[in-house]
């Protein structure tokens, strides 16, 4: 069965403000990029809703890995989350920001095999440049 590789990134113009996404899947070596983008939002959104968009568009008997330059996303996803549905979805501090798209990848990754990778961002590596690339042209769709 095919492994499917996902590139993500997300991009802002300020934090908050004007945002981008993107995710590149790779299936058997057919690429396909997937972007978008919000008037108003953060890095952190973008960076959560370029997984989730990936993941809405693979079918769910695939194995996934997810590669991010973002450690909210990978760290929030690999170690946070039990804590965070076991907590009502709350942190130690209170509020949990972008609850309802945690809430969203949490139920997109139930029952699946997902692997998550994380990049140094901006380091050289060319599909994560070439996510960041495509975010960013998305982002300006909303300056």
């Amino acid at each position: 069965m095919a492994k499917v590789i996902v590139h993500t990134d997300g991009a802002c113009y300020g934090n908050p403000g004007p945002g981008g996404w993107a995710a590149l899947i790779s299936i058997d070596g057919n690429e396909r990029m997937l972007s978008g983008g919000e008037h108003e939002t953060t890095n952190n959104r973008m960076e959560l809703l370029a997984a989730l968009k990936a993941l809405g568009g693979i079918p769910e008997a695939l194995t996934v890995a997810i590669y991010t330059d973002s450690e909210y996303l990978r760290l929030g996803i690999t170690e946070w989350l039990p804590e965070w549905k076991a907590n009502n979805w709350k942190r130690k501090g209170g509020r949990l920001k972008n609850k309802d798209l945690w809430q969203q990848l949490d139920a997109a990754i139930h029952g699946r095999k997902v692997e998550w990778h994380w990049l140094k961002g901006h380091a050289g590596n060319t599909l994560n440049e070439r996510v960041d690339r495509m975010a960013r042209v998305a982002m300006r769709k909303y300056l």
